[in-house]
């Protein structure tokens, strides 16, 4: 996700050090920012009613001229500051494209009597499916996703199931970018379509053993919540398609996939704090489901079948999971399972994978994701798969079949591009299948990176991953690029992109910093950065900030911050509570308007979370959230320079919410620094469906970032009329 951003200055110098931006740049068209009408209106809420003078910004039909006017004077606003430098943008673009691969391809892996892989062709935008048979190199086109989006703005090609017989090719696509998907169905030896076509989908669908049984997850059309599994036989019209099974409480999610030896469909049930499982007999694609284990709050667990049993990564007494095993015939309840190996608490479960002679886990240790091998004759004997890299991830590929002894897995650091390896868990022999082609010139040898503790003002040490150029001198003049996510559980590991070398290449130092709200630190850490705790994300990465800027990894009136989604609301609390430590911040797509989104369970996702950030119909939470979110904390104060974006067609994040919180800003805030806000008319969350756009956007990132550090700080501006107060 990477929206595009506005520029602000000419960027000329492509020199290792610090940037060096000339001053003879354009003039910035003489275009005022828009100003947005005020309108009351009243939130009511069993805890007190606010007024919200931008929700006149809400269209869920996204038709109102009103509102479509005032967005499209906001791009024009961005189009206007940032004409003049088009074209070097356009530079760095290149630059950054430069380093692609064009034709680049995913590692084939095998699945059967296939080889399937993902492969670009140059100069084109998006991705080809395919396959070729076992010892023959004659290709089999799955989905063209270039010829599919043919008169399309946006195309996304979602998961896909190849039939038992390997005949049929279930795929689903999104033409909107608001994750609903629509199912078809392929014949792979002509490319031609079945007639069966149904939309309003969650991603994916699931074969059963007759080769003509489907299931897949259909949606509710308002909320958007996964709802109904439902069962669709070829040939019949999917208006009868009968409901598997149908979730009432809506604080669950809802999807299916098969389990790994593809004798079960696995119904997935996910909540925040609860977890269910469920299972139908392929063979049997009529049967009802059976439960694995009933949820229950705070009872966490997944599970694969392997050799007449289930494997189950469980939290049952065990906040950072344990493995545990129940026989065929034992499903229903917890009290047949056994435990398959003793808990640690020192080390975070993340996953696992099953192999016909191994069990492999992907666990978390020292902040660290690592892989462990473990031979299921005796799970006693057990080996790391060990990095040389200070900061890195390794973590499970596609490993498609269980009865092999290679097992598939990537490592990555913020350094290293990709790398799939190929590991002989029998013989211990481990080779290279692919490393991430950089062009350009690029030699990893270059830089550098390590792993530090921050002390958030708690006493808690914060894990943050660096990168920088070999040669950096620690004298605190450095520039410093710093993210975060910190929420969901969803921990931010350290990854190569190829796009942040020109960023270190003019002397900035990239910061990932692992704050609470992810599980880097395991589940302890998750629950020290949610609900009633959420506010230790937004202090710990302001802590990051101070501690790195006073071991001198960076000057203090150089640090740039970005996140996105529920990092955008981390971007918006850190503007809030502590903006004067930055010199601009990055917002996209934002989650700002927490109270009142929390507040409405029509808009998607609401009530699916309210245990991430809690209901704001209970007065605790209420408070709560209203203390940080970040539309409701705009204050008249001075904020760093700005840049914030969305797309018209989120369907996670609603573009209302930053399009209010930008506006609720040009009224308030007291500072002449810039604000732009781009909105993207035709995508949603992940912003472009296209891989050249999304390296132009962003190229428009890095070259805003580039132009603000060469800004002199900008004196107060006044107030204009009818500020909020």
């Amino acid at each position: 996700m990477k929206p595009r951003l506005w520029i602000v200055v000419l960027l000329t110098a492509l020199a290792f050090a610090a940037p060096a931006l000339t001053r003879d740049t354009p003039p910035v068209a003489a275009v005022q920012a828009p100003v947005a009408e005020r309108k009351p209106h009243a939130v009511v809420s069993p805890n007190g009613t606010r007024d919200d003078p931008y929700y006149w910004l809400r269209d869920d039909t996204r038709t109102k001229p009103e509102v479509l006017d005032y967005l499209k004077a906001e791009n024009a606003y961005y189009e206007a500051q940032s004409a003049p430098y088009h074209s070097l943008v356009g530079k760095l673009s290149k630059e950054m494209i430069g380093r692609l691969k064009q034709d680049d391809s995913t590692v084939p892996y095998k699945y059967k009597d296939y080889v399937y892989y993902t492969r670009f062709e140059t100069g084109k935008e998006r991705p080809v499916h395919a396959r070729h048979p076992l010892g023959s190199e004659k290709e089999e086109i799955l989905v063209d996703a270039n010829r599919e989006a043919q008169g399309r703005s946006f195309y996304v090609v979602g998961r896909r199931a190849v039939s038992p017989k390997q005949d049929l090719l279930a795929f689903v696509e999104d033409v909107a970018g608001r994750r609903q998907f629509t199912l078809r169905v392929r014949e792979i030896a002509t490319g031609r379509d079945l007639p069966d076509r149904i939309g309003g989908l969650g991603n994916g669908a699931v074969w059963a053993s007759d080769n003509r049984t489907l299931f897949y997850v259909e949606n509710d059309p308002v909320t958007l919540l996964s709802t109904r599994v439902k069962r669709h036989v070829l040939g019949t019209d999917p208006k009868v398609d009968p409901i598997v099974y149908e979730e009432a409480d809506h604080s669950f999610y809802l999807g299916i996939d098969k389990s790994g030896d593809e004798r079960f469909i696995v119904i997935r049930l996910r909540s925040t704090v609860a977890t269910e499982t469920m299972m139908i007999d392929a063979a049997d694609p009529g049967a009802a489901p059976k439960m694995l284990a009933k949820r229950r709050r705070d009872h966490l667990y997944d599970a694969d079948h392997i050799d007449g049993r289930w494997i189950v990564r469980t939290n049952l007494d065990a906040p950072n999971y344990r493995m545990m095993t129940v026989a065929d015939g034992a499903e229903g309840g917890t009290g047949g399972w056994k435990e398959l190996l003793p808990y640690d608490p020192k080390v975070f479960i993340e996953g696992a994978a099953l192999f016909r002679d191994y069990l492999v886990i992907n666990e978390r240790s020292e902040g660290l994701l690592r892989l462990r091998v473990l031979p299921w004759s005796n799970l006693e004997q057990s080996t790391f798969i060990r990095s040389d890299e200070a900061a890195y991830a390794e973590e499970l590929s596609v490993n498609p079949e269980q009865g092999t002894d290679l097992l598939r897995y990537r490592h990555a650091s913020l350094i290293t591009p990709d790398s799939i390896f190929e590991l002989n868990m029998r013989t211990g022999a481990r080779r290279l299948l692919k490393r991430q082609p950089v062009l350009g010139g690029f030699d990893p040898e270059r830089y550098a990176t390590e792993r530090v503790w921050a002390t958030a003002r708690d006493g808690t040490r914060v894990p943050v991953s660096l990168a920088y150029r070999k040669g950096l001198k620690r004298d605190g003049t450095a520039p410093m690029y710093q993210t975060a996510y910190g929420a969901y559980g969803a921990s931010s590991d350290p990854e190569f992109d190829s796009a942040s070398v020109s960023l270190l290449d003019r002397g900035f130092v990239y910061a990932l910093a692992h704050i609470r709200g992810g599980q880097e630190m395991g589940r302890a850490w998750y629950d020290a950065g949610h609900l009633l705790n959420k506010k230790n994300s937004f202090t710990d990465f302001i802590d990051v900030t101070d501690f790195l800027v006073k071991q001198k990894y960076c000057a203090a009136d150089k640090v740039f911050a970005m996140g996105g989604s529920a990092g955008g609301l981390l971007m918006g609390a850190v503007a809030n509570m502590g903006g004067e430590k930055y010199r601009a911040i990055v917002a996209h797509v934002p989650f700002v308007d927490a109270v009142t989104t929390m507040l409405d369970e029509t808009i998607p996702l609401t009530s699916n979370e309210f245990d991430e950030w809690g209901n704001p119909k209970e007065k605790q939470y209420y408070d709560y959230i209203l203390s940080y979110s970040p539309y409701d904390n705009v204050r008249p104060r001075k904020y760093p320079a700005l840049y914030v974006t969305t797309s018209l067609n989120d369907s996670q994040v609603q573009y209302f919410e930053p399009a209010k919180w930008v506006a609720r800003l040009r009224a308030t805030k007291t500072d002449a620094n810039p604000l732009l806000f781009k909105i993207n008319m035709a995508a949603g969350h992940g912003g472009s469906s296209r891989r050249y756009d999304a390296l132009r956007e962003l190229a428009f990132d890095y070259t805003w970032i580039l132009g603000v550090l060469d800004l002199r700080p900008a004196s107060a501006a006044p107030r204009p009329r009818g500020a909020d107060s």
